[in-house]
């Protein structure tokens, strides 16, 4: 893995079955971008498109000027990664599949543990909810003795951790899709949705967990100071202390995720 980030416009080989081009939609949730997944096998011309991203007219034509499209998939079904599917769909012709199938009319549903066979690959689907009720991972075997490797949306970033979507978004199925990424085989390489790859899935999801027991326990003790009836706002600014403002509102889901698992 190469590790170079961002790389606008050019496609970047990741690994010999995996390469990313960057959207140019920066911002502070987005990152750099979003990172939309070109997968084939080597000596493969069809490809599999994951995550087109936004309903962005240049992006979208690179990608299709990339080679014929055998499927296009998507880890969930928040705009910049699904914005731009039903368009993409139409300029590539090549169907759309996704755990929830309304995200693009005539789209196919995929279900956990699917295997999805296209461009010379083998992608397993990973039912992984927490980030949002529908999202999904893609695990694929690397060719020969390589890595494997996982794609995995917003479920983990390259960079940071995730926002918990609530009321769409809930903690304890965060948890368990956690508990998921850190059984993978030691060296499963993350590919994200934003942020560069990370070598190792199971070592990142293991820090996540236990970030995600520190906010809990952070959640716990706001609350013993400052009541049980303490707004989610009133949390962030105190939890969340140490983070830019402008993501104090992406805190409030997680922070009311929180509070969700920690009453039932």
């Amino acid at each position: 893995m190469t590790g170079q980030h961002p790389a606008y416009g050019v496609l970047r080989e990741v690994t010999p079955i995996a390469s990313v081009l960057l959207a140019e939609n920066p911002s502070p949730m987005t990152l750099e971008g979003t990172n939309t997944w070109v997968l084939r096998a080597p000596d493969t011309e069809e490809c599999v498109i994951v995550d087109p991203g936004e309903d962005d007219e240049v992006h979208l034509g690179r990608l299709a000027a990339l080679g014929p499209v055998a499927q296009v998939l998507l880890t969930h079904h928040h705009r910049d990664h699904a914005g731009g599917a039903r368009r993409f769909a139409e300029l590539v012709g090549a169907p759309v599949r996704a755990l929830d199938p309304s995200l693009v009319l005539g789209s196919e549903a995929l279900a956990d543990g699917d295997v999805v066979a296209a461009a010379g690959l083998e992608i397993r689907v990973l039912a992984t909810p927490g980030h949002t009720a529908d999202s999904i991972c893609f695990v694929l075997d690397g060719p020969g003795n390589a890595a494997a490797s996982v794609l995995t949306g917003d479920t983990i970033l390259g960079r940071g951790t995730t926002v918990i979507a609530h009321p769409d978004g809930a903690l304890g199925p965060y948890l368990s899709s956690l508990a998921i990424l850190a059984d993978l085989p030691e060296g499963t390489a993350v590919l994200p949705g934003h942020g560069p790859e990370l070598a190792d899935a199971p070592a990142v999801a293991a820090a996540y967990q236990a970030h995600r027991e520190e906010r809990l326990d952070q959640v716990r003790a706001a609350l013993a100071r400052l009541g049980p009836d303490a707004t989610a706002r009133e949390i962030v600014e105190i939890v969340y202390a140490d983070v830019d403002p402008v993501l104090w509102g992406a805190a409030e889901w997680s922070v009311r995720a929180q509070l969700d698992h920690l009453r039932t």
